[in-house]
């Protein structure tokens, strides 16, 4: 039986690529100069750090931008609150890997709203769905890409 995987993941290597870039932008950028401004990618989650709560949206535009250019949902982060740490301001910006328990009950809920002859399953950070017909399978893809889902969603290991 037809069947693929509904996964949620980021290529680190590309997020790292667009933090270099936007560090470059930065760094470069004259409405910058002479500020400490700071972009920094942690294990599983980006630092912006400047002196103002405006100049953090700023950054974070600049980070959006070149995430975009990259093929990098920028909903995959998960923004944290903004932290005043003496002269400066904090956000932390966590990276979402893999799909939470609720969300993938969403998508299940989805998919059985949707009227289609198919099953889905959780399998750990994941959501298997199989079919008799690749046309459902389809079909079930363009149900999860109307949704009004808040994490990027990628499909994998289509089998027939």
């Amino acid at each position: 039986m037809p069947s693929f995987d509904v996964v949620s993941e980021v290529d680190l290597h590309e997020v790292r690529n667009a933090v270099d870039q936007a560090l470059r932008e930065l760094r470069n950028r004259f409405d910058f100069r002479g500020v400490d401004a700071n972009i920094e990618l942690e294990e599983q989650s980006i630092l912006l750090s400047a002196p103002e709560e405006f100049q953090l949206g700023q950054i974070k535009d600049i980070l959006r931008d070149k995430m975009t250019a990259r093929n990098v949902d920028s909903r995959a982060l998960t923004p944290g609150s903004i932290e005043g740490a003496g002269k400066l301001k904090r956000q932390s910006f966590a990276l979402a890997q893999g799909i939470d328990k609720d969300s993938a009950r969403q998508i299940t809920k989805i998919l059985k709203e949707s009227k289609l002859k198919i099953q889905s399953q959780i399998n750990g950070d994941k959501v298997r769905v199989t079919g008799k017909k690749r046309d459902d399978l389809q079909a079930a893809m363009a149900a999860l890409k109307e949704s009004d889902i808040a994490m990027p969603l990628q499909y994998n290991n289509f089998r027939d």
